[in-house]
């Protein structure tokens, strides 16, 4: 292949890579006859068998074994986007009214879907007016 050209449709697997698949199933003499490499019996011998998942032989799975306590709250939460004070400084004029749907505008918020969070980290050195936000206290000092 040194004096060939090389090109996209002359390209092959190097040699002894590719290995033929085993024939199963084709006598005792392949290695892979009779039971074809499932053992010898049970619903995993015969074909269409599909264990599920954590299924462990008839063994109490793990996931029964371990108890269950205490609750959380993770599936109940809203989800929240943050948006701090030094963004808004930069982003907004004074005396600009911020409401969730000029943060989408501008940037700062990805969806509407989510509510929006105004947090305290920076400064604010502007007079503007929020509403349909959340606050934190910080940030409610800082705009008062």
């Amino acid at each position: 292949m040194k004096d060939q050209e090389l090109k996209i449709d002359s390209l092959r697997p190097a040699k002894g890579a590719r290995k033929n698949k085993k024939r199963k199933g084709r006598g005792p003499a392949s290695g892979k006859g009779r039971s074809c490499g499932r053992g010898r019996g049970g619903s995993g011998h015969r074909s269409g068998n599909s264990r599920l998942t954590g299924f462990e032989g008839g063994q109490m799975p793990l996931i029964r074994r371990l108890p269950k306590r205490g609750f959380s709250n993770k599936r109940f939460q809203k989800p929240k986007e943050i948006v701090n004070i030094s963004d808004i400084q930069e982003i907004f004029k004074s005396g600009d009214l911020i409401n969730p749907e000029k943060l989408i505008e501008k940037g700062l918020v990805k969806s509407d879907k989510s509510k929006v969070k105004i947090l305290g980290m920076g400064e604010i050195k502007k007079k503007i007016k929020v509403s349909g936000c959340a606050l934190s206290g910080g940030a409610r000092n800082k705009i008062k």
